[in-house]
């Protein structure tokens, strides 16, 4: 018994022991919990506290962008060539659902819009899965789409279809090299432009005046601030902000001129060109193949690509391009005899049905030649071998000079300039250098009629031109249409008064008794020039500008056929001609 109660003495002793510890080994654990969640609590408030509420505010407030009206288009009577439509877009809102249940609604909406997956998951990466701002997915979508999703986005979560403005050209394919088009930014554009404040799903002009004119139409992007339930139904408004709207832009272009230039052209594959030969206003401008820019404005199926495409390049603006200008450039050819002073405006020449140079024979266009003739006729019967004779006598150093100071080999002024080709001025120094081999005659006797290595635009055969009609003054093209002074859009080119006084008269003569005889049916008295260029082994391309009236000129057109075959003053001399005409008669509606 004894050892019994000892044994018992010493167990009550123990458990007495561990009960006095136990309250304080609690109250340690308790402490240090309490610590730690007091650590964390400190972490989450004070180191992440401006992260988290920004989460929690992610998930309640929401900032809906709205895009800004694109600036309109307006032709110079105030017409309307480009201007928005009300459509609707298909956006995603990212923290509308965790990412890893985006996946499931991708699927089911990339079904539904024919737009693959990839695709639809590559925007809502770019912008982040934790972002409030809405991504836009699909623009201008069809009506029926726009229904068909809304029946159904109870099944999309974190789908939308809103209304937004898009671009419109409500005269489809009239002018659209001029007005070129707008789009939605690629990953490419983006990433140069973040800098300059554009942001994914913006817009911008891709050709064009849309491109060139891009910062006036613009504007700028708005929005809301709104306060949302956790199913995103908006409870309430917070704040706003307009969008402000891009400027509107007033071209030179005469949309009635613009619409009749196209219907000359036809389906004629070259280009038209009409401007003010006394300030370089262009007034039309037309280039085919063409397209309609409104096409750009939503999603462009395969289908309609191939279709597109299979046109000779209808994205290309055939007036700004480069070609032999031809026998047009004989004007420069004439300008360089006489203001070399090693001709005179009195001087004949003997003309042949060739000129034989180098064991070379340069033939005349109708093989014969046109006897002894004057610079004014052989202007109005564009004698070959009167200008190889020219051409050979003045050299090509004083024709390559004056070829540029007529501003060949530079872009014309004109706003297009990603557009236009600035052609090209041949010289000794190009050809050792580009093609290896050294000058010869027979090079200068090709370049003085024209062909050869040469190559203009229809705007810098406009510019040559309207040296003649406005007695001597180079004009800058251009698109802006502004009511200043002449003066500021041309520089003298100092020529002699006689020079010009040639000019005009083998000018008027081309159309009294030269090429363009055809033209000589008119009301208005027309002068011009005819041209064609040789392109073996295709056929020849034909050119023709004319500007009236002859006396006092108020409108220049040129027409080009690439590779159409026939002659300038036959096929292109006589759409020049309704050009013409159209002008004086939407001249005389609007002055009555």
């Amino acid at each position: 018994m004894v050892i019994k109660k000892a044994s018992f003495s010493v167990d009550n002793t123990n458990r007495s022991m561990g009960k006095g510890l136990q309250p304080l080994v609690l109250f340690a654990i308790a402490t240090f919990l309490l610590s730690l969640i007091g650590v964390r609590l400190s972490y989450i408030q004070i180191v992440e506290g401006d992260r988290n509420r920004q989460l929690a505010e992610n998930n309640r407030i929401r900032l809906i962008a709205k895009a800004p009206e694109r600036g309109r288009i307006l032709d110079r009577h105030g017409k309307i060539m480009a201007t928005n439509r009300l459509s609707h877009a298909i956006y995603l809102w990212p923290v509308a659902q965790p990412k890893a249940k985006w996946q499931e609604t991708i699927t089911k909406l990339a079904q539904i819009i024919k737009v693959p997956e990839a695709e639809i998951r590559r925007k809502l990466e770019q912008e982040g899965y934790n972002s409030p701002n809405k991504v836009r997915i699909s623009a201008a979508i069809s009506p029926k789409l726009a229904t068909e999703l809304g029946e159904r986005i109870n099944e999309l979560k974190g789908v939308e279809v809103d209304p937004e403005p898009v671009r419109y050209y409500p005269n489809g394919y009239v002018a659209a090299h001029v007005l070129g088009y707008a789009g939605e930014l690629t990953e490419e554009e983006l990433n140069r432009l973040k800098p300059k404040g554009y942001r994914l799903g913006d817009i911008i002009g891709k050709a064009g005046v849309e491109s060139a004119f891009e910062q006036k139409f613009r504007g700028v992007w708005g929005g809301q601030q709104v306060e949302v339930d956790a199913g995103g139904k908006v409870i309430r408004i917070l704040g706003e902000k307009p969008p402000i709207a891009g400027n509107s832009v007033s071209l030179t272009i005469d949309l009635e001129l613009q619409k009749v230039a196209e219907a000359a052209l036809g389906n004629l594959q070259g280009g038209v060109i009409a401007m003010n030969p006394q300030n370089g206003e262009v007034l039309a401008m037309a280039s085919y193949p063409n397209f309609d820019p409104n096409i750009f404005s939503g999603r462009i199926s395969n289908a309609l690509w191939q279709r597109l495409t299979a046109k000779a390049n209808p994205f290309v603006n055939r007036t700004l391009q480069g070609f032999p200008p031809a026998s047009t450039y004989k004007i420069i050819t004439t300008v360089a005899a006489l203001e070399s002073g090693k001709f005179s405006p009195n001087d004949y020449l003997n003309t042949f049905p060739y000129l034989e140079v180098g064991g070379n024979k340069f033939w005349d266009h109708n093989n014969a030649g046109f006897g002894t003739i004057g610079f004014a006729d052989a202007m109005a019967y564009s004698s070959d071998t009167f200008f190889y004779q020219v051409g050979r006598r003045v050299g090509i150093g004083t024709l390559a000079n004056w070829t540029r100071k007529f501003g060949f080999g530079a872009l014309t002024g004109i706003e297009l300039k990603e557009e236009e080709s600035a052609g090209l001025v041949p010289d000794p120094a190009w050809k050792e250098k580009v093609l290896k081999e050294p000058w010869y005659v027979g090079n200068t006797i090709n370049m003085s009629i024209g062909q050869g290595d040469l190559q203009s635009n229809l705007l810098q055969v406009g510019m040559m031109t309207a040296v003649a009609a406005n007695g001597g003054y180079l004009v800058k093209p251009h698109l802006l249409f502004e009511n200043t002074d002449a003066k500021a859009w041309r520089k003298s080119l100092n020529l002699a008064p006689s020079t010009v006084a040639v000019l005009k008269d083998g000018l008027r003569r081309v159309i009294t008794s030269g090429t363009a005889q055809a033209l000589n049916v008119s009301s208005v008295a027309i002068a011009g020039k005819s041209g064609t260029a040789e392109d073996p082994p295709r056929k020849s391309h034909t050119w023709f500008v004319g500007y009236a009236p002859a006396d006092k000129p108020e409108i220049l057109v040129v027409v080009f056929g690439e590779n159409s075959g026939g002659g300038g003053g036959s096929l292109a001399g006589p759409k020049v001609l309704k050009v013409i005409e159209a002008y004086m008669r939407l001249k005389k509606i609007r002055k009555s």
